[in-house]
């Protein structure tokens, strides 16, 4: 541990207060009754799979993550004072669920902060030989650090559900839940904080409850995090038990550097895992900018109401049919991908959600405009040229994302899931829809811009 995983440390669940374990352990069994982890319909290798372990994001309002393909929206976590009164997204029950998790998020960034700043003043860090010494009920006084955890992804697994587990190939640490792995669209070098909960079944019949129990709860049943050096199988491999309210930190650039894996114990799990998600290109702020940016070459003219753009450079043309691309393929089918599941409980993405969809029916106003500059026969050929070629990159790649979004929603996985979880493939139009500014099928389009560019 020492030597090879340094950055791995154990907070044993006795130094978490008591009355902390009871509200996060009985939000988890919450979420659980309502439905709000759910297995996901992820992208492997070119070919679509559900996950075995059921998962929800609860993070910052607007925040998403993105793992295999498919990006999840965080139902927002309610900070203290946030989320009542008329207009809230959740209903009470989940509100108070959702700040349960909110509280253990600030617990880990006032302890993860302390830890960090022990360490850089060369004090001894009490792990990890089982965390002796931090048995106290509450981290030390200190100055409050801004939150660095910004979503927590909550994952359920049930051995008892999970059919073939596998082996884990390389130690003979057992059957593995989760194989090994990094995890994904994390901020460089950031930590990670996992609160472990172990159960007897989802129904709310709870198990130990570690910090309140007083004993071990760590047997050959129990449920185990591994670690391994990444593409090394010769240091030796660390298998660590976790007890029921157990936690530990993957810190520094452990994700990085090393791998990670999941091995089952005999009970249902919760894990509560939070992150500090790399979200430059991942909130909704973010892609509301985007689509203001592409916007602002569009113009209407006051009297007529005419639309036309400000500019045929190709380079305004790549930018805003870039993000075109970007706002369908990256917010609009994935979330739509994703059947009724936000909308079930929360409804806080709705209204951004249908905001978005408006600025990209705008941007196919956008594309069709940019494609009559192109047949436009009073203009150069040069410049006609140029707005084609742009045009070519930009449909032949939305034809091809509407294809495979569109095999993925008819699927025969997707067929099985039930009408308000299944993927719904949308913006999706057809000829007796109401209008629109270019067909759903691009192939007549393309065809037409490769003919105006063959004849240029």
């Amino acid at each position: 541990w020492e030597s090879s995983y340094s950055g791995l440390a154990l907070r044993p669940a006795g130094s978490l207060p008591a009355d902390l374990h009871d509200r996060v352990q009985a939000a988890l069994h919450t979420l659980q009754r309502r439905g709000c982890l759910q297995r996901d319909l992820v992208r492997i290798r070119g070919r679509d799979v559900f996950t075995a372990v059921s998962r929800a994001l609860l993070g910052r309002p607007g925040h998403t993550y993105r793992y295999l393909g498919t990006r999840l929206f965080a139902i927002p976590w309610h900070e203290e004072g946030e989320g009542a009164g008329e207009g809230a997204c959740c209903d009470a029950e989940l509100r108070q669920a959702c700040r349960a998790l909110w509280e253990l998020n600030s617990y880990f960034c006032e302890d993860v902060e302390r830890r960090e700043t022990a360490s850089r003043e060369g004090q001894r860090d009490e792990d990890p030989e089982g965390g002796q010494g931090t048995s106290q009920a509450e981290p030390p006084e200190a100055a409050p650090a801004a939150p660095q955890f910004n979503i927590t992804l909550l994952n359920y697994m049930d051995p008892a559900a999970m059919n073939d587990l596998k082996e884990e190939p390389y130690y003979g640490m057992g059957k593995m839940a989760v194989s090994w792995h990094h995890d994904e669209n994390l901020s460089p070098q950031s930590p990670v904080a996992v609160y472990n909960y172990s159960c007897k079944d989802d129904k709310g019949d709870k198990g130990d409850k570690g910090g309140s129990s007083g004993d071990s709860g760590v047997d050959g049943a129990s449920w185990r995090v591994g670690l391994k050096v990444a593409w090394d199988i010769h240091t030796p491999g660390l298998a660590l038990p976790l007890r029921s309210g157990d936690c530990y930190y993957m810190r520094d650039d452990l994700n990085r550097t090393h791998q990670h894996c999941v091995l089952a114990g005999e009970t249902a799990r919760f894990s509560s895992t939070h992150r500090v998600a790399e979200c430059s290109t991942g909130t909704l702020e973010y892609i509301q900018r985007r689509c203001r940016e592409a916007l602002e070459n569009l113009q209407t003219d006051p009297d007529t109401g005419t639309k036309s753009l400000r500019s045929l450079l190709p380079s305004a043309i790549q930018l805003s049919e870039e993000i075109h691309n970007e706002v369908e393929f990256e917010w609009l089918r994935q979330y739509w991908f994703q059947g009724q599941r936000c909308a079930k409980f929360c409804s806080w993405w709705t209204k951004p959600m249908e905001q978005l969809e408006e600025s990209w029916g705008q941007m196919e106003s956008m594309t069709q405009l940019a494609l009559a500059a192109a047949e436009d026969e009073g203009s150069t050929d040069d410049r006609r040229r140029e707005v084609a070629e742009t045009l070519l990159n930009a449909l032949t790649d939305r034809q091809e994302q509407r294809q495979t979004w569109r095999d993925r929603c008819q699927s025969s996985l997707a067929q099985t899931l039930p009408p308000e979880e299944a993927p719904v493939n949308r913006p999706y139009w057809g000829e007796d829809d109401p209008p629109m500014p270019l067909p759903f099928d691009l192939t007549d389009i393309i065809s037409r811009v490769e003919s105006l560019l063959w004849r240029l």
